[in-house]
């Protein structure tokens, strides 16, 4: 696949991610449960969230609105539309959010990859009163959240690199 398709798929890619994430939170918001009960919330936060608190249900339609304008920005980057949008804004955003979803991904604020890690094999012990349900949370987070933040900041990468670049078509 030549670079230029590469760069062109990970916008796509980071508008799929979106829009997934899009739906999950708006189907949360209109009162599904849709992988809530799978979120790596600290137990006091995901009972909140499972009670459905309003600050939540407010949040899952803030984070569902984002993702629309998360759409928006990646397929800018690449459809001639998006042309009228100021290229620095498209890059900056693109960069963002890709190195706040990998971070995240990784574990640099103690979960992701790393944290889970640690926890399922031990090496970090999990709270006695929720050890059964911070390891199951750690297992969810290592297998689908993790991996999904992971794709989907790689994407944005992959957008911000094609946006700092010359293409041809977009100046």
């Amino acid at each position: 696949m030549p670079r230029a398709d590469r760069a062109r798929a990970g916008a796509y890619g980071a508008g799929v991610c979106a829009a997934a994430y899009g739906s999950m939170k708006l189907a949360q918001a209109l009162g599904a449960d849709a992988l809530a009960d799978k979120d790596p919330l600290p137990p006091h936060l995901r009972e909140q969230l499972l009670a459905r608190h309003p600050l939540f249900v407010a949040s899952h339609w803030a984070l569902a609105g984002a993702a629309v304008v998360g759409i928006i920005v990646a397929l800018a980057a690449v459809r001639p539309w998006g042309a009228r949008f100021p290229r620095r804004l498209l890059l900056t955003v693109s960069w963002t959010l890709g190195i706040f979803m990998i971070a995240r991904a990784v574990g640099v604020a103690g979960s992701g990859l790393v944290g889970d890690a640690l926890l399922l094999t031990g090496v970090r012990e999990a709270p006695a009163e929720h050890a059964a349900l911070v390891l199951t949370l750690a297992r969810w987070d290592l297998l689908l959240w993790s991996p999904f933040f992971l794709l989907w900041g790689v994407c944005w990468a992959v957008t911000g690199w094609r946006l700092g670049r010359p293409v041809q078509g977009r100046t």
